[in-house]
């Protein structure tokens, strides 16, 4: 299962904590950014489980950043 988040994380560094703090809480995730994206994207990727967007825009909201799903475009 992946899902892809609309973010306005801009710097690496930012991006760099978010993902140790999203690998810490959510063990299971795979996560990366492409801030090279207009959307400053976040990409997480999950084998065993469907990925549940609210507590990810939730661990970003708290951090002060906000996230939202970018829609399937099939």
């Amino acid at each position: 299962m992946v899902e892809v988040f609309k973010t306005n994380v801009r710097a690496r560094r930012h991006a760099r904590l978010l993902l140790h703090q999203i690998h810490q809480n959510f063990q299971e995730y795979h996560a990366n950014f492409d801030l090279e994206d207009c959307d400053k994207i976040l990409r997480v990727e999950c084998q065993s489980r469907f990925i549940q967007p609210s507590p990810l825009i939730q661990l970003l909201a708290a951090a002060g950043f906000r996230a939202e799903v970018l829609p399937d475009e099939d």
